[in-house]
C-alpha cells in the first residue's frame, strides 16, 4: 500500500470534515448515493417480482458492483486521477454530515420530543411515532455510532485497499442494504445478496470501528465485554460500534424497537448502564466519534511522515 494512499484518504477524511456535503453543490446535481438509490429502485420495481428473485438481486449487486470497479479503475488511471480520487473520497465519507444530523437531534430535542423525533427521522428507520426523550435519545446514539462504522471507517478501509473501486462498490452495497436487506416477505430474496455482500464488505471495518472508540474513549479494557455483547446480535457486524460506545458512554444500548408496526426484541449492549438517556448523552457520543475520527486522522498522518522518512 503506497504513500499516496495514505495521503489521498487523509487530504479526503480532512475535506469531509471541514466542508461535509455542500448543499449547494448537491442541490444542483445528484450526488453519488442518492444516484446509487434511485438506480436500486429501478430494479427493485423491474426485477423483485415473479418467480428468480434472489437470482435476479444476485444478478443486479454482482453487475452493479463490477461496473462501478470498472469505474473506480478508470478514474485511478486517468490525468488527475489521484485528485479526482481524493474528491470522489471526500464526497462519499459521511463524517460531517452524521455529525451534523446527530447534533441537530440533541438540539431539538431540548426544545420538545415531538421535534426530537422529527429530527431522530432523518436518522433512523424504526418507528419513532411513540418515541419518549430517553427513546430519541438512545436512537440518536446508536445511529451515531452505527454510522461511524458505516460511513466513514468501512469506506475508508476499502479506499486504503481498493481505491477508488473499493469504496465506489462498498457504497453501493451499503445503500442497497439499506434500501432492500430486509428479511421480509417484500425483500427477503431480492436483497439477499445486498445483505450477506454488506455483512462480508463490513466485518472488518465494524471491528475496526469498535477498537477505534474504545481507544478514543481510553476504554480498551472494555474490548472482552464489548465483543461478549457484540455477538449478542444477529448481525454478525451491527452490534460492535454500538457495544463499544454503551461500554464507553456507560449507556444501556439496543433493546425493543418497532419497525412498521412490528416490535423486534434486539439484545442490550452493557445492561448494566444507565437505562434513560438525555440530550446531554447525544452530545458525548459526538464527542466520543469526533474523538476517533480525530486519532484516525492523526495516525494516518503519522504513517505518511514515517513512510515519507524511511
Amino acid at each position: 500500500m503506497s504513500i499516496l494512499f495514505f495521503a489521498s484518504i487523509f487530504a479526503a477524511l480532512l475535506i469531509d470534515r471541514l466542508y461535509g456535503d455542500p448543499k449547494k453543490i448537491w442541490s444542483t446535481v445528484p450526488h453519488p448515493v442518492v444516484l446509487f438509490g434511485k438506480l436500486i429502485a429501478f430494479a427493485t420495481d423491474n426485477l423483485n417480482h415473479g418467480n428468480g428473485r434472489q437470482w435476479k438481486g444476485t444478478a443486479f449487486v454482482g453487475v452493479s458492483c463490477i461496473l462501478l470497479a470498472m469505474l473506480g479503475v478508470l478514474i485511478s488511471s486517468v490525468p488527475l486521477g489521484e485528485v479526482i480520487s481524493i474528491l470522489l473520497a471526500a464526497i462519499l465519507l459521511a463524517h460531517k454530515a452524521l455529525i451534523d444530523h446527530v447534533k441537530d437531534v440533541a438540539e431539538q430535542l431540548r426544545v420538545s420530543d415531538a421535534r426530537g423525533r422529527m429530527a431522530v427521522a432523518h436518522l433512523v428507520g424504526r418507528d419513532i411515532d411513540q418515541l419518549d426523550s430517553s427513546e430519541i435519545a438512545k436512537a440518536a446514539v446508536e445511529s451515531a455510532a452505527e454510522g461511524f462504522s458505516d460511513g466513514v471507517v468501512a469506506p475508508c478501509f476499502w479506499f486504503l485497499i481498493l481505491g477508488p473501486a473499493g469504496i465506489l462498490v462498498y457504497k453501493f452495497v451499503n445503500t442497497a442494504d439499506s434500501m432492500i436487506g430486509y428479511r421480509n416477505t417484500e425483500f427477503a430474496q431480492f436483497g439477499w445478496a445486498a445483505a450477506r455482500f454488506d455483512d462480508l464488505l463490513n466485518w472488518i471495518p465494524a471491528r475496526l470501528s469498535a477498537l477505534l472508540l474504545l481507544l478514543a474513549g481510553s476504554a480498551v479494557g472494555r474490548f472482552s465485554a464489548v465483543m461478549s455483547d457484540a455477538r449478542l446480535h444477529e448481525s454478525p457486524n451491527a452490534g460492535w460500534p454500538e457495544a463499544a460506545t454503551a461500554h464507553i458512554l456507560d449507556l444501556a444500548l439496543g433493546g425493543r424497537r418497532s419497525y412498521q408496526g412490528e416490535t423486534v426484541d434486539l439484545p442490550t449492549f452493557n445492561s448494566a448502564g444507565r437505562e434513560l438517556l438525555i440530550s446531554g448523552d447525544i452530545d458525548d457520543s459526538v464527542h466520543l466519534i469526533n474523538q476517533a475520527h480525530s486519532m484516525t486522522v492523526r495516525a494516518i498522518g503519522m504513517l505518511i511522515i514515517i513512510g515519507v522518512i524511511f
